[in-house]
């Protein structure tokens, strides 16, 4: 039913560009976003009615009068009937305040036991008229020891057009990213442009270039006997979630989100 309806108002469409090296799973069909991943994030956002406000840095959680008191790094604390975690597992235990002694000795051990990949990420973009000639929209590679995935994005999606410039998108291997971690940044920009540029030479030189690290790129072993969410405390609710108790694709984050809000709507 979240496929339909992301379906019929156009914000997944059934993938149909060429991708080169891509594992097939038998009976499984896949789709892309036309405007990027966010717009599944925005469309269900704008669903709900909340209002929604970023950059905002949690550091601490902490019991005030039977309320959650949350701490950020700037700009006063707030107090909450219910807190609902969903940021990578290993941030969850990384807060401080009352929350680090709330979650106890067997589900510490138990979010411990999680481990994400890392990778890079890096975007090319291009200006209006600019020619990427490749059959393919996207390719996974097997044989380098930097990238693994380069996407033309914006073929990919299906949305190529002469007013607008094309982008390439290119992923590291897992390997790479956990081996550069904490390297310079413009360091490793520069060594995954050498690999790409070793990969397709005549590819043109882009007008922007933008290099993202991912240090929770995906779930490699999830939090174990968890069916979606974990609830650190019951009155005030305190309920964490996520990829990390499932699996990182649409299905999972699905999953763990249908698991969430039961969760909470019995608390109410």
């Amino acid at each position: 039913s979240f496929f339909d309806e992301l379906l019929s108002h156009g914000i997944l469409k059934p993938l149909t560009a060429p991708i080169e090296g891509m594992v097939e799973k038998e009976g499984s069909c896949n789709y892309m976003a036309p405007q990027g991943i966010s717009s599944v994030v925005k469309y269900y956002l704008k669903q709900s009615g909340a209002d929604v406000f970023y950059e905002y840095h949690v550091t601490h959680i902490s019991l005030r009068d039977g309320k959650w008191e949350v701490s950020r790094k700037t700009g006063p604390p707030e107090l909450f009937d219910v807190v609902i975690l969903t940021i990578p597992v290993p941030q969850i235990l990384q807060l401080q305040g009352d929350i680090v002694n709330i979650i106890n000795e067997r589900q510490k051990q138990q979010l411990e036991a999680t481990s994400y990949s890392s990778r890079y990420a890096l975007g090319l973009f291009y200006e209006a008229g600019v020619c990427i000639d490749v059959p393919w929209a996207a390719k996974y590679i097997t044989d380098n020891p930097c990238i693994r995935f380069i996407s033309i994005d914006n073929k990919k999606r299906n949305i190529e057009s002469p007013e607008i410039g094309p982008s390439v998108v290119v992923h590291t291997t897992v390997t790479f990213g956990s081996e550069h971690l904490d390297s310079d940044p413009a360091e490793v920009q520069q060594l995954i442009l050498s690999h790409l540029e070793s990969i397709m030479p005549s590819l043109p030189k882009p007008a922007s270039v933008k290099c993202q690290k991912w240090r929770y790129s995906q779930v490699t072993k999830s939090v174990p006997n968890c069916l979606g969410h974990m609830i650190l405390h019951t009155q005030p609710l305190l309920i964490c979630g996520g990829d990390g108790f499932t699996c990182s694709n649409f299905d999972g984050c699905i999953d763990s989100a249908m698991s969430l809000a039961e969760a909470v709507k019995s608390h109410l």
